[in-house]
C-alpha cells in the first residue's frame, strides 16, 4: 500500500503554497489526535482563488475543479503543519460549501472533486469520511467552495 505522500507523487499534482487567514483565525487546530481545518478555499498555485456561483458564471465541471483545487490547498496545509501527509490516519468528516444559484441542485457532485482526491491520496479506507455538501448564496472573496474537515493524526 502506497504511503499518501507516494500517492501524492504518483498523482504528480501542484500543491499551492499554503493559504494565510482571511480573518482571525486557525487555518489548522491539532488538538490530541485530531487536526481541525478551517474553511479551506480553491487557492491555485499563483495564490490566486478560483471564484464565481455556480448556476451562474461556473457550470458543475467547474465547481468540481474548484472543489478538487480546495483538496490541494488542505494538503498543503497538513504538509506544512505537519511536515508530512504520512502523519494522516484517516479523514473523519468533511463539510463543503459551494456557492451557487438556489436552482442548483448538484452541490454533491460538485463536492465531489474534493472528495475523490482524498480517496486517491489516502485510499478508500482512509480517505473516504462522512460528509455534508450544502449550497450558499455567499463565499468569502467571492471563491466557488469552501471546505472544512477533519483528520484523525496517526500516533506519533
Amino acid at each position: 500500500m502506497m504511503t499518501p505522500e507516494e500517492s501524492l507523487t504518483r498523482l504528480a499534482v501542484v500543491l499551492p503554497p499554503p493559504g494565510k487567514p482571511m480573518g482571525l483565525y486557525c487555518p489548522i487546530l491539532v488538538d490530541g489526535s485530531r487536526a481541525y481545518l478551517s474553511g479551506h478555499g480553491p487557492l491555485q498555485p499563483d495564490g490566486s482563488l478560483l471564484t464565481g456561483r455556480l448556476g451562474d458564471d461556473l457550470q458543475e465541471e467547474d465547481g468540481y475543479v474548484a472543489a478538487r483545487q480546495t483538496a490541494l490547498a488542505v494538503l498543503a496545509t497538513l504538509r506544512g503543519y505537519l511536515g508530512s501527509l504520512n502523519r494522516i490516519e484517516r479523514l473523519i468528516k468533511t463539510v463543503g460549501m459551494v456557492q451557487c444559484t438556489p436552482d442548483f441542485h448538484t452541490v454533491p457532485a460538485v463536492i465531489n472533486g474534493f472528495s475523490e482526491l482524498m480517496r486517491e491520496v489516502f485510499g478508500p479506507d482512509r480517505g473516504v469520511a462522512a460528509r455534508s455538501a450544502i449550497g450558499v448564496n455567499s463565499l468569502p472573496a467571492n471563491m466557488a467552495v469552501e471546505i472544512e474537515c477533519i483528520f484523525r493524526l496517526a500516533r506519533s
